[in-house]
């Protein structure tokens, strides 16, 4: 008989773990589709695609679990007015709205499939915005652990470094962010060797304030680490911050930690955004700066958001 501790642990993995086996048969359905579709986008779309499609047709060819985020609503456009709104702080996301290292990461769980005998696709599909630690442990337990995620981690951009780029603004902000004295950190389901990696290889700064997914007990979308990253701000009683986020699970993450946030279309479909319950959606970092820092607060302009 299992120990309480023991049937607990089962009860809380086994919605978790249903959720994944989901969204791999949910993948497996579409992938035919997306691959017909992927087709016609590169032959109609070669010329005279946008900037955003452009960069989605890239990463789509090496990572079928990407989605367009031109092709998920029929309606609206990215041109709402300009806005400008006021927060304590500012946490964003790093892989995804920070730096694009979908080629690097594509490549990595190929090859981590390749040793576990799983089809790299298949881990692909339930993978993003997750801890590497929270997938490890649907394929295999025994690497489900802090040691090896951190070595594997570690490796990557020692090993694809010159696949990941920056997102579109994002070293501007960044560095608005450390010049104007704003609150801010970087809240991400990677490694702190995987981070620190890729900022090297990147040549961004180093944020002060760092949750990794070591951090805390349960990734994204729990919002424990959004909280954890309030708390090193210093402003543990504040809601008015604002989350900078790409994935649907960290979008959630913020909601749950009673936060705005900006979600980003650059690796999910504008539907799946808005699912999430994002209070503002925009193509890339070149839509967010920062005006001003008064009395410790930091005002953020938001441009052609979806409307």
């Amino acid at each position: 008989m299992l120990p309480a501790s023991g049937k607990q642990e089962i009860y809380l993995k086994t919605p978790y773990l249903l959720c994944s086996s989901l969204e791999v048969l949910i993948y497996l359905i579409v992938d035919t589709f997306e691959k017909i579709l992927t087709g016609f986008l590169l032959v109609f779309h070669s010329t005279s695609a946008s900037p955003s499609t452009h960069h989605w047709l890239r990463a789509h060819q090496l990572s079928p679990h990407l989605h367009s985020p031109t092709m998920s609503s029929t309606t609206g456009s990215f041109s709402a007015p300009v806005q400008i709104h006021t927060f304590d702080g500012l946490l964003s996301d790093f892989d995804g709205t920070i730096v694009d290292s979908t080629d690097a990461i594509v490549k990595h769980w190929h090859k981590i499939g390749d040793e576990l005998g799983v089809d790299p696709k298949v881990i692909l599909a339930t993978s993003h915005g997750r801890r590497s630690i929270d997938v490890m442990g649907l394929y295999d337990q025994t690497k489900a652990n802090w040691s090896y995620i951190n070595e594997i981690e570690g490796r990557i951009p020692k090993e694809f470094g010159s696949d990941a780029v920056e997102i579109p603004g994002g070293r501007d902000l960044i560095a608005a962010l450390e010049t104007s004295g704003a609150r801010w950190g970087v809240v991400t389901s990677g490694t702190r060797p995987l981070i620190d990696g890729w900022l090297e290889v990147l040549g961004l700064p180093h944020p002060k304030n760092l949750v990794t997914a070591m951090d805390v007990p349960l990734g994204k979308p729990d919002p424990r680490c959004y909280l954890l990253g309030r708390k090193q701000l210093g402003i543990e009683e504040s809601t008015s911050i604002v989350v900078l986020e790409d994935a649907p699970s960290g979008i959630k993450a913020g909601k749950a930690a009673g936060f705005k946030v900006i979600a980003l279309t650059t690796t999910h479909p504008l539907r799946k955004l808005q699912e999430a319950g994002a209070d503002w959606i925009v193509e890339d970092l070149r839509s967010i700066s920062v005006k001003a820092v008064v009395d410790g607060q930091v005002q953020i302009e938001i441009k052609n958001a979806y409307q």
